[in-house]
């Protein structure tokens, strides 16, 4: 009897474990959109290619778990109707063939129901898959914010996607992914840099978070939609700020990318997808669960050696 629950639990925790893939920790990325550059394949395991049936690449999103990826809602114009929807997951390359990728179709989305358009917020969407993704190196999840987690002003994120290079300017060549650097803004200096501009009147919202410069020259632009603004926390871990979302033109000066901030929509995530692992107390109860379960099976070892 002994041995046979020995073995059960040793089962449980090798199916937990290979379920539960560690967040945020790309394999492949070595310490190293417009303005930006090339990615290393693997380097951002966690993005996503969004694409319909009849105008192909449209969006970007990000790895959750193995059946959800997060994305904005102004990418899905009706939510209700996803038969015309494609995700590639490990994709590089969106002109070229690529090994290492998977397809998957959308079984339904779920959106804030007080959404109404990106200017006025709430604008992410989780997007669940019809079929599970298998992990490897290049194709991991991303880790998700807690409400506590801080994104001080001046922090250094990258935002990828396969977007224009320049405003009505696509991706040349074979489509690489591309990344770029840029800091995270201060609620009250975005506001200050759009209020700069009389003709174009923006609210930058509580739900919001704006990362770029002031002069302009980096930023994401149309395409990249839906895709992860990630930040390094101090362990290494990368932790997913954002979500882009809008912004006037593309790298203009005193108009920096505006991301949904996800901060903000912990609850709303957790409360859809409960398995989702979130960066902070979250983080270190699933861990205590690991280290319960191997307790488990030392003291069946015990046990059984009497």
């Amino acid at each position: 009897m002994w041995t046979n629950l020995f073995c059960s639990v040793v089962w449980c925790v090798t199916v937990w474990s290979s379920r539960a893939q560690e967040c945020g920790r790309p394999p492949l990325m070595e310490n190293r959109i417009v303005g930006g550059m090339d990615s290393k394949e693997g380097a951002w395991p966690w993005q996503v290619d969004l694409q319909t049936k009849s105008d192909g690449h449209i969006c970007g999103g990000s790895i959750i778990t193995q059946n959800w990826v997060l994305s904005a809602a102004h990418c899905f114009p009706n939510s209700y109707d996803v038969s015309n929807y494609i995700v590639y997951v490990g994709r590089y390359q969106i002109k070229n063939t690529n090994q290492h990728e998977s397809v998957h179709s959308v079984s339904r989305v779920v959106i804030p129901s007080s959404y109404v358009e990106s200017y006025k917020g709430q604008d992410v969407a989780l997007v669940q898959l019809s079929t599970p993704i298998t992990w490897s190196d290049y194709a991991r999840p991303v880790c998700l914010p807690s409400s506590g987690t801080l994104f001080s002003a001046g922090m250094r994120c990258y935002v990828t996607g396969w977007g224009n290079t320049k405003e009505d300017v696509s991706l040349s060549g074979l489509g690489t992914l591309q990344e770029v650097e840029v800091p995270i803004i201060s609620q009250s200096s975005c506001q200050e840099m759009y209020l700069s501009d009389p003709t174009e009147q923006v609210d930058i919202l509580s739900d919001m978070i704006c990362a770029g410069y002031q002069g302009g020259g980096k930023d994401s632009c149309q395409g990249d939609s839906g895709g992860p603004l990630v930040c390094p926390m101090v362990n290494g871990t990368w932790v997913q700020a954002g979500v882009v979302s809008f912004g006037i033109g593309c790298a203009q000066q005193n108009k920096p990318g505006v991301y949904a901030r996800l901060t903000t929509f912990s609850s709303f995530i957790k409360n859809n997808i409960p398995e989702v692992q979130l960066y902070g107390a979250a983080h270190h109860i699933q861990s205590g669960s690991v280290i319960l379960l191997f307790s488990f099976v030392l003291i069946l070892q015990v046990l059984l050696q009497r």
